[in-house]
C-alpha cells in the first residue's frame, strides 16, 4: 500500500516551467500552427510596406501616374486581406492550443482528487478548490494563446525584418540590432518582481475565496455566537489585502510598457535621425551616400514593425506571470497528499472472495495511532457490524475498505483487488442530493435506471407515501439541502441509490443516527431487503436493533477489531 507522506514545501519556479512546458507539449501542434500563421503575418506586412515605399518613391520622384501604380495599389490591398487572414488564423490556432492545455489541466486536477478521495480532499475549503478549478486555470490561457507563440514571432519576425534593413542598408540594421536586446534585457528585469507579485496574487484569492464561502456557509452559527462582527472585519482585512496585491501587480504592468514603449521610441527616432540627415546630405560615412526616398522611407516604415513584436511580447509578459503564479498554486495541488500507490506484492495472493487486511497500520499523524498491526477477513456476502465506542476508529476501517484512506503499512485488498478500484455503494451519516428531481438524484448511480426500476427503488425505502403525494411523482425536485424533505428523508432517499445498483460491496457509516423512529425502522427494513440479495454489507452502528441484523459483529477498540 502506499505510504502517506508529510506535504511539500511547494513546487520550486524550475518545477513551474518545467510543468508549463510539458503542458505546452501536448498542444505543441497548435502553438506552432500559431506561430506558422504570424509569420505569415509578418511577411504580408514587410510586403505592404515595400509596396507603399515604391508606391510613394514613383510617385514623388519618378511622378508616375495613377494608371501606372494600380497594380501596386491592388498588391497593398492583397498584402492587407492576406495580413487580416493570417491574424485570424493565428488567434484562432492559439485559443486551441489554449484549450487543450486547461483540459489536460483539468484532467489532472480531476483525478488528482479522485486519487485523494473524500477525506483528503475534505481538508481543503471548496470556494479554494473551486477557484482552483476556474480562475486558476483560466489563468493559463494566455501564456498558452499569447505568450508562447508571441515569444517564437519576437525573434522570427524581426530577422525577418532585419534581412530586408541589412539589403537596403547594413548601417541602419546595426542600429535596430544594437537596441533590440535592450528590450528583453529590462522586460527579464522587471517581470522578476513580476512573478513572485502574481504568486502572491493567487495565493491570496484562494485564501479569501475559500474564508468568504466558509463564512456565507456558516452565517447562521455566526449570528448565534454574535461572531459576524468579527467576521465582517476579517474578510474586510483580507479583501484590502488582495487590494494592495492587485494595485502592485498593476503597477509593475504599467511599469514594464512604459519603460519597453520608450526605449522602442528611442530607438526608432534615432534610426529616424539616421535616415534625414543621411537623405539631406549631412551623413556620407557608409551606405548613407546611397539611401533614396525609397529606401529611407522603407526602413523608416519597417523599423516600427521591427520592434512591433518585442512589444507585443513585453504586452503578453504578465500572462507568462500570471500563469507561473497560478501554476504554482495549481501544482502544489498536484502535489499534495499521499503519493499514487501501486499494487503491492501481497495483493497478487489474497483471495478473490474475501475482504481482507494483513498487518495493518494507519494513523493520523504524529499523534494518533489509529491500528497498529491489524489483520482482518470478511467474506463475500456477509453481513457485518462495526461497534466500539466513538472514535475507536469504526469509520477509519471504513474508510480503509472503501480507499478513501490509505494505510501506513499492511495490505488492503476487497475481493483480491485495490480499495476502491471498482464500484460499491456508500452511504455516509449525511445524505447527499443534488438540485434536479428525485429521478435524476436516484440516476447519480445508475444513469441508465428505468423510471419503474426507480420509483420501487424509493417505495423499498419507505418513501413511496410521500412521491404519491407529490404531482410530479419521481420527477419532483429536490434542492442541494433536501429542502421540503426531513433529515431522515434525505437519507433514505440516497439510500435508494443502492436498490437499483447491482454494487456487489455497501459500505454504511452509522446509517441510522440522527433519524427520528419513523426513519430507524425504514432504514432497518431497507437493509433487511439489501442482506437478503446477498450483498456485502459493512456498517458502523450503536444501535441495538441494526446489531441484530447483522450476522457477524466486529468491535472495534484500542486499535484492535475483534469478534464480539
Amino acid at each position: 500500500m502506499g505510504t502517506s507522506e508529510s506535504p511539500s514545501p511547494g513546487p520550486t519556479p524550475r518545477e513551474v516551467r518545467q510543468w508549463l512546458k510539458a503542458l505546452a507539449g501536448n498542444s505543441q501542434r497548435w502553438i506552432n500552427a500559431a506561430v506558422g500563421a504570424g509569420v505569415t503575418a509578418g511577411v504580408a506586412t514587410v510586403v505592404q510596406m515595400v509596396l507603399l515605399a515604391r508606391i510613394v518613391h514613383l510617385g514623388v520622384i519618378e511622378e508616375a501616374s495613377l494608371s501606372d501604380l494600380t497594380y501596386l495599389f491592388t498588391g497593398v490591398v492583397a498584402a492587407i486581406i492576406a495580413r487580416a487572414i493570417a491574424q485570424g488564423l493565428q488567434t484562432r490556432f492559439a485559443a486551441r492550443s489554449s484549450e487543450q492545455v486547461r483540459k489536460d489541466v483539468r484532467r489532472q486536477l480531476s483525478a488528482h482528487w479522485h486519487h485523494l478521495g473524500p477525506l483528503e480532499i475534505g481538508q481543503s475549503s471548496a470556494g479554494e478548490l473551486a477557484r482552483e478549478w476556474i480562475d486558476h486555470v483560466e489563468a493559463l490561457h494566455g501564456y498558452f494563446a499569447r505568450f508562447l507563440p508571441q515569444m517564437m514571432l519576437s525573434v522570427i519576425i524581426p530577422l525577418i525584418i532585419l534581412f530586408v534593413v541589412f539589403s537596403l542598408d547594413w548601417l541602419a540594421a546595426i542600429f535596430l540590432l544594437l537596441s533590440a536586446p535592450l528590450i528583453p534585457l529590462f522586460m527579464a528585469l522587471v517581470g522578476m518582481g513580476a512573478e513572485n507579485l502574481n504568486q502572491q496574487h493567487f495565493e491570496t484569492v484562494s485564501r479569501l475565496s475559500g474564508q468568504f464561502l466558509d463564512k456565507v456557509r456558516g452565517i447562521t452559527t455566526l449570528q448565534l455566537f454574535g461572531q459576524t462582527e468579527h467576521a465582517t472585519s476579517l474578510i474586510q482585512s483580507r479583501s484590502d489585502r488582495y487590494r494592495r496585491i492587485t494595485m502592485k501587480t498593476l503597477k509593475v504592468a504599467f511599469l514594464s510598457s512604459a519603460v519597453l514603449e520608450f526605449f522602442s521610441s528611442v530607438a526608432i527616432a534615432v534610426v529616424a535621425m539616421y535616415i534625414g540627415f543621411g537623405l539631406l546630405g549631412y551623413i556620407t560615412y557608409g551606405p548613407s551616400v546611397e539611401l533614396t526616398l525609397y529606401s529611407g522611407l522603407l526602413i523608416l516604415l519597417l523599423a516600427p514593425e521591427f520592434f512591433q513584436p518585442l512589444r507585443t511580447l513585453s504586452q503578453h509578459y504578465h500572462d507568462r506571470a500570471a500563469a507561473l503564479g497560478a501554476g504554482s498554486e495549481l501544482l502544489t495541488r498536484l502535489q499534495s497528499g499521499p503519493s499514487p500507490s501501486r499494487r503491492a506484492p501481497g495483493l497478487q495472493d489474497m483471495p478473490k472472495d474475501v475482504i481482507s487486511l494483513r498487518h495493518v497500520k494507519l494513523s493520523y499523524g504524529q499523534e494518533r495511532s489509529v491500528f497498529n498491526d491489524l489483520s482482518l477477513e470478511i467474506r463475500k456476502g456477509a453481513c457485518v457490524a462495526l461497534s466500539g465506542p466513538s472514535g475507536s476508529g469504526k469509520s477509519s476501517l471504513l474508510h480503509l475498505i472503501a480507499g478513501f484512506a490509505r494505510a501506513d503499512s499492511g495490505d488492503v485488498a476487497v475481493f483480491g483487488a485495490e480499495p476502491g478500484s471498482f464500484p460499491f455503494g456508500w452511504l455516509g451519516q449525511r445524505g447527499f442530493l443534488v438540485q434536479g428531481s428525485w429521478a435524476d438524484n436516484i440516476r447519480l448511480t445508475t444513469p441508465d435506471a428505468s423510471d419503474i426500476a426507480i420509483e420501487n427503488a424509493i417505495r423499498q425505502v419507505g418513501l413511496g407515501a410521500l412521491i404519491d403525494n407529490r404531482p410530479n411523482g419521481i420527477h419532483s425536485q429536490v434542492s442541494e439541502d433536501g429542502q421540503g424533505l426531513s433529515g431522515g428523508q434525505a437519507r433514505r432517499l440516497s439510500l435508494a441509490r443502492l436498490f437499483v445498483s447491482e454494487y456487489p460491496l455497501i459500505l454504511l457509516d452509522e446509517p441510522t443516527a440522527g433519524l427520528d423512529a419513523d426513519s430507524e425502522l425504514h432504514v432497518l427494513d431497507a437493509l433487511h431487503k439489501l442482506t437478503e440479495s446477498g450483498r456485502t454489507l459493512v456498517f458502523s452502528t450503536h444501535h441495538q436493533a441494526l446489531l441484530a441484523l447483522a450476522d457477524r459483529i466486529l468491535l472495534v477498540t484500542d486499535g484492535e477489531v475483534r469478534d464480539a
